[in-house]
């Protein structure tokens, strides 16, 4: 089994808890708010994150942390703030992620950091972004159109 660096032990570490406090985060959302969009989708996408992780966890032998989070993470007044919150998180895992690609040469690793920082900053963040623009998390609320006619937004995350 090849041996990992203690730089890129330290990477994989910091990603996953990264992954683990969004999966957290966006979980507590979701039970304080309901079922909501972008929380949902976003929420089942940073389990696929850290399913991806702990392959190369498995792959290099390391030792895998439970999630510390559940019931640590910030509580939102409002989905508004919650959303808020979210685009600041993506944007700040973007750059994280920008780190930590500097801390390998290995293919596979950074493939994976790649993959989750490209979900993070093409995906991720603008449905935060549009969520934020909203004002709310749903996609299917009602709203004031042209002319004052009431519509569906039809959007999604």
């Amino acid at each position: 089994m090849t041996v990992l660096g203690e730089s890129e032990v330290r990477a994989l570490l910091e990603a996953l808890d990264d992954e683990y406090r969004a999966w957290a985060t966006y979980d507590q959302v979701l039970a304080d708010f309901g079922e909501v969009r972008p929380f949902s989708n976003i929420r089942e996408a940073e389990a696929r994150h850290i399913q991806a992780l702990l392959v190369l966890f498995e792959r290099y032998g390391l030792a895998v942390p439970a999630n510390p989070w559940p019931g640590k993470v910030e509580r939102y007044a409002t989905l508004q703030a919650a959303c808020e919150a979210g685009v600041a998180a993506e944007v700040a895992n973007g750059d994280m992620y920008t780190r930590l690609l500097g801390q390998t040469q290995r293919g596979d690793i950074l493939g994976v950091l790649q993959n989750l920082q490209l979900a993070s900053q093409q995906r991720h963040l603008p449905a935060f972004q549009r969520c934020a623009h909203r004002g709310t998390g749903g996609g299917a609320g009602g709203g004031i159109g042209r002319g004052g006619q009431r519509v569906r937004h039809r959007g999604g995350a």
